[in-house]
């Protein structure tokens, strides 16, 4: 009888819960403006079609290229039968040791003196939401970070939700389709005591900003998804990524002990601990004298084929992008950043053409492309 009674009454609850769903009033957000562009990319059916959008390496068919030094990697991984155990909060301890001596070289003063703190993460943003998070807990000065105009689109909520106010300097010059390096030092004079993020800037230029960040005391933060940077003795925070030189794009990765410990309570309820495949990767490659050269030719390939189709700001405004999409099927973010790897010997006169072809420039001269 009890049992006849629960199942009657059990249609008046989920009937009272019915009429308005919990999630009714959750507005939609916008697309990603960088993934989003993927997506529209995929459903567009044009076979000129072409996705400048994501910064991801192809080879000069359009295709994805897994590394051949991943590959035996993945190979001797595969023969030393690896566990699958978790991961400390901080990581693969051979990842990040050798992950760290590529970035600041195996006899930097940091290295040698045991001055620096490394957590894996989960990639390159993984890095940046720990280190945002780590300054806006612990930065001493102004809990302010100045990023560069234009910027990565995921630079600003990201640094937004690690709890920092952001503010822009001027980095990109559409006279030039060139670094405006008089508007970043002007600007970066106003920045006082605050946390600056900087793109890998050129050797040639680097020690005047160097000297800059010191005079105005600010706290460098670099984003290196590339290695391709000099760095002096300067204290700095350093986001890596091996994402692009290692083709790891879908292996997410990314003491000092007071510092140490603190990453580790930034992680613990972020997300615990890192994965371990595409570090156990890194790791292989980094450590393996042989596999080493061998990714070091390959890095040198891949760039050289970047180079040959430089440039990767267009100066192209946002109506000018969406027009290109819409009339030439060429998929681009918003700001008109691209990503070099996604030209090759097939589309780049395609691509370089159709600004001509899709619609008129108003009121300024046409993007290098």
């Amino acid at each position: 009888m009890l049992a006849i009674n629960a199942v009657r009454r059990a249609p008046a609850v989920l009937r009272s819960a019915a009429p308005l769903s919990t999630w009714s009033a959750v507005p939609a957000g916008p697309p990603d403006p960088i993934l989003g562009i993927t997506e529209a990319f995929k459903a567009d059916k044009d076979s000129r079609k072409i996705n400048l959008g994501v910064g991801a390496y192809r080879d000069e068919n359009g295709k994805p290229y897994v590394l051949n030094a991943v590959k035996k990697a993945e190979e001797k991984m595969a023969s030393a039968k690896l566990d699958k155990e978790y991961l400390p909060i901080t990581g693969l301890a051979n990842f990040t040791q050798h992950a760290a001596k590529l970035a600041y070289g195996a006899e930097s003063a940091p290295l040698t003196q045991k001055a620096i703190a490394v957590t894996q993460s989960i990639s390159g943003t993984g890095a940046l939401r720990i280190g945002g998070a780590f300054m806006a807990r612990h930065y001493p000065g102004a809990k302010i970070i100045y990023l560069p105009n234009p910027t990565w689109g995921n630079h600003i909520p990201l640094f937004k939700d690690s709890g920092l106010e952001v503010r822009q300097y001027r980095y990109f010059d559409k006279k030039t389709v060139g670094l405006d390096f008089a508007g970043l030092k002007e600007d970066s004079r106003f920045a006082s005591d605050s946390q600056i993020q900087i793109p890998a800037p050129p050797h040639s230029q680097w020690k005047e900003l160097s000297d800059l960040i010191a005079e105005k005391k600010l706290f460098p933060f670099f984003d290196m998804a590339y290695q391709a940077l000099l760095l002096d003795r300067r204290h700095v925070a350093l986001c890596q990524s091996f994402a692009k030189n290692m083709g790891l794009y879908g292996e997410r990765r990314g003491r000092e002990k007071r510092v140490d410990s603190q990453l580790k309570i930034i992680v613990r309820p972020m997300y615990s601990n890192p994965p371990l495949h595409g570090a156990h990767i890194a790791s292989t490659i980094l450590s393996d004298p042989e596999l080493y050269k061998e990714w070091e030719g390959e890095v040198k390939g891949m760039a050289d084929r970047i180079i040959n189709m430089r440039e990767s700001f267009t100066g192209l405004n946002t109506e000018q992008c969406k027009a290109l999409a819409e009339k030439a099927h060429i998929y681009m973010t918003m700001d008109g950043r691209i990503s070099m790897a996604g030209l090759n010997g097939g589309n780049v006169e395609y691509f370089a053409q159709a600004p001509q072809d899709g619609f008129e420039y108003k009121g300024r001269e046409r993007a290098t492309c």
